[in-house]
């Protein structure tokens, strides 16, 4: 089975560094142990912004105008931005047009089923650089136009209306048509441009009865609902307040910072904190919004671990570069987590105010607070003219990257520009960045002869991540060492831990077992995908702790992980433990079953569990809510495998072509079933399309190279496993194949040669050895 939980976005979540760990308690021990803050508050209400400013008028005052504040509107004259004096857009052909009737602000564009229909625009989301529109559409679905207006001045390419997904044409077929359940208000925006949102999905009647306490990112957004700390302060004077509360009644305690400061020692260039900081609450509170994650459960509870209700995405291919460096929108909290700054104990509100959200101190000023003016800001250190952008802390060590067509976000990694890793790993660096009109190379020369050779040829993990995700050789080995590097961020160990699971190293038993005992949460959590590759009894064994962490994320993984070792191995005490596990697990996907990759890991579960019948009815419904959704299909044939119902699984891999004539897992899993009903020549078919349309992908390569063998076309055979093995040149399964295809059309001296490559990759291999010895003897 694929054991994909990703959707087509974003997914994996997570957070929380330095959690305290009890794997070995029971629920209520861990209960028992929770600090204060992380205690479940489950009796105050929402009380809104106006009871709040009567007792905090310079943070409201503060909070006025805000991104946050500004974060979802009304639509009226005063909030709407964009030009809707009857202007029109044309993007790909077609043509939208924006104007108003009466107070309404209408659009007339491409809908749901590819015609020109009359939308009314009900809300305003966000406020800069750009405007997007949500419409009210029935059931109490709010969706988000695609068509936004760019607040930014004339002068500076602004006041436009443009597609946020520039030159890529989204048409009604593609999910991330406007219409479409990825452009959903209620399941995809609400809970971080809201304050208290209740999903309320009713999937009966598949409707949304949405609910929020206040329209925009409030107070209590950050704070936590707040009727407890108003019957606090009105009980303030009575002695006994204080001393029975002294979290005053706040859900969240946000006070980390008070009494800190950052004290530069004597001959010091770099500030360090007065006090170690001790939670993690503010930037959590902050990375429910500014992350890349998914959501567990739609019960977020102020004050308790974020890793509780989300899981953070790791340093994954196609999101994070393999340096760590941002790819895809990432948010700021999964860069942030591998910086130096992080490891020092810096805190979002050192450098923004948590309440307007400007910076302190501006743009370059916010860093003179930590790093000695005299020091950094000169030529000396950065070789740019003053006054200059590139003499700017902001352009070396946090480079932008634009998203939605014109919103830059900076990197929060603050790393040190890398050309080198650049010529390495085609990897973008600040220099080349900036001067585009130079080369990589360059770049690497120029910060040698400034800092030093040494000073840019360090090594970094990058290059470590970069194997593992090519399955280049001893990147296992590389990876080991990685994942248990206490230097290194915990980040960047979890993410190699996950990258061992292509591997399955001697030592994955005992990696996982310490690995899962670790007090990073991230560690903790790719540990258990780690583990899933070990054989059964090993990985119960080993696993079963982790149905017991505090943590929800670490209990749900480890749950998935465990779930199809059959219950003969289980003894009855830890069988009523996956039992409760489960339990929260079937709750938590009831109450994310708006989301198609929701509705696709509840089969996945199901199927892992044995429960065939379930399963193949919840595909049914993952496929009717997504079929883009790849992986339901290769899953749902891969059951009708078991059942020997190959005849059905064509007909389910001709629908999904249908809908994705271009997918080559699609075409890959036709030709296997093709294979298995004995039609081999339409097989061969379908796996020389999946292999020529994704060269990158090795698997394909080396089963349309096995299919061509075994039909005797042994020369065609030869030729498309060499021309993998170029593209792929450590793969040991497609050099395996070469060098045996080789063999068998008579072409010894070059099977001899392969045969040499394939030992460099596993030296210790004596049939290696020992077919290298017959060739030798062959060829002479």
């Amino acid at each position: 089975m694929i054991k994909t939980r990703d959707n087509l976005w974003s997914h994996i979540l997570a957070t929380l560094t330095g959690a305290a760990i009890f794997l070995s308690c029971t629920e209520q021990e861990v209960q028992k142990k929770m600090t204060q803050s992380e205690r479940p508050i489950t009796s105050t209400q929402f009380v809104g912004r106006d009871v709040c400013s009567t007792c905090h008028k310079e943070e409201s005052d503060l909070w006025k105008g805000s991104h946050h504040d500004l974060a979802m509107q009304v639509a009226t004259e005063e909030t709407v931005l964009g030009d809707f004096d009857n202007k029109s857009f044309t993007h790909f052909g077609i043509t939208s047009n924006f104007y108003k009737r009466k107070d309404q602000f209408l659009v007339r564009t491409e809908g749901h089923d590819g015609n020109l229909h009359e939308y009314q625009v009900t809300h305003t989301f966000g406020v800069d650089p750009l405007q997007q529109y949500l419409v009210k559409f029935p059931r109490g679905r709010y969706q988000t136009l695609n068509l936004s207006w760019d607040t930014r001045s004339a002068k500076d390419g602004g006041q436009r209306w443009f597609h946020i997904y520039g030159k890529e044409r989204i048409d009604f077929q593609d999910p991330l048509h406007w219409t479409g359940v990825y452009q959903t208000w209620n399941q995809q925006c609400a809970e971080c441009h809201s304050t208290g949102v209740k999903k309320n999905y009713l999937p009966e009647d598949d409707t949304y009865q949405t609910t929020m306490s206040e329209i925009d990112v409030a107070c209590e957004s950050c704070h936590g609902p707040g009727s407890e700390h108003v019957a606090w302060a009105e009980n303030r004077d009575k002695k006994y307040s204080q001393l029975s509360d002294p979290l005053m009644g706040l859900a969240v305690q946000l006070g980390e910072r008070t009494d800190v400061s950052w004290i530069f020692e004597e001959g010091q260039s770099i500030a360090h904190r007065s006090q170690l900081r001790e939670s993690q609450m503010e930037m959590e509170t902050c990375a429910l919004c500014h992350s890349h994650r998914s959501s567990l459960t739609g019960d977020y509870v102020h004050g308790k671990p974020l890793l509780d209700t989300h899981r953070l995405s790791l340093l994954q291919e196609g999101l994070y570069h393999p340096d760590g460096q941002i790819q895809d929108e990432v948010y700021v909290y999964g860069s942030f987590l591998q910086s130096k700054m992080y490891e020092k104990g810096v805190s979002c509100s050192d450098c923004h105010q948590p309440h307007s959200l400007s910076l302190l101190g501006g743009l370059d000023g916010v860093c003179q607070t930590c790093h000695l003016e005299k020091t950094y800001n000169s030529p000396s250190h950065h070789f740019h003219p003053r006054g200059s952008s590139g003499a700017r802390c902001v352009e070396c060590h946090m480079p932008a990257r634009t998203y939605m067509v014109l919103d830059p976000r900076r990197d929060h990694s603050f790393r040190i520009p890398r050309p080198d890793l650049s010529l390495k790993l085609n990897t973008p660096n600040a220099c080349t960045s900036c001067h585009n009109d130079r080369s990589h190379q360059w770049a690497a020369d120029t910060v040698s002869r400034w800092y030093g050779k040494n000073r840019s040829d360090q090594p970094h993990f990058g290059e470590i991540l970069f194997a593992g995700r090519h399955g280049t050789r001893m990147a296992d080995r590389d990876l080991l060492k990685l994942a248990v590097d206490d230097k290194v961020p915990g980040i960047v160990r979890a993410s190699a831990l996950e990258l061992l699971t292509q591997f399955g190293a001697p030592e994955t038993p005992e990696i996982v077992r310490n690995s899962l005992t670790n007090q990073n949460p991230l560690i903790r959590l790719a540990s258990v995908s780690l583990g899933e590759i070990l054989e059964p009894r090993a990985r119960l064994e080993i696993l079963f702790p982790a149905l017991l962490d505090p943590l929800r994320a670490i209990r749900l993984e480890a749950v998935n992980a465990l779930a199809d070792i059959p219950a003969q191995l289980w003894s009855s005490k830890r069988l009523r433990v996956r039992s409760h596990v489960l339990d929260e697990s079937f709750s938590n996907y009831a109450l994310q079953i708006d989301r198609p990759e929701s509705i696709y890991n509840l089969g996945l579960l199901h199927h892992r569990l044995g429960n065939l019948k379930e399963a193949e009815k919840v595909y049914g419904k993952a496929l009717a809510a997504a079929p883009h959704f790849i992986a339901t299909y290769v899953n749902l044939v891969d059951l009708y495998r078991t059942q020997d119902r190959d005849e059905e699984g064509e007909q389910i891999l001709r629908q999904g072509l249908e809908k994705n004539p271009e997918n080559t897992a699609l075409q890959h899993s036709l030709g296997l079933v093709l294979v298995r009903r004995q039609r081999r020549q339409e097989a061969l078919a379908w796996f020389r399309r999946a292999a020529e349309a994704s060269p990158e992908q090795s698997r394909y390569s080396y089963v349309y190279g096995i299919a061509l063998q075994s039909m005797g076309m042994t020369e065609r055979s030869f030729e498309v496993l060499e021309k993998a093995h170029h593209r792929h040149p450590e793969n040991r399964e497609i050099l395996m194949v070469t060098v045996t295809t080789a063999r068998q059309i008579g072409r010894l001296e070059m099977a001899l040669g392969y045969a040499k490559k394939l030992l460099k990759l596993s030296p210790n291999k004596r049939e290696i050895r020992n077919l290298i010895e017959q060739l030798t003897e062959k060829t002479q």
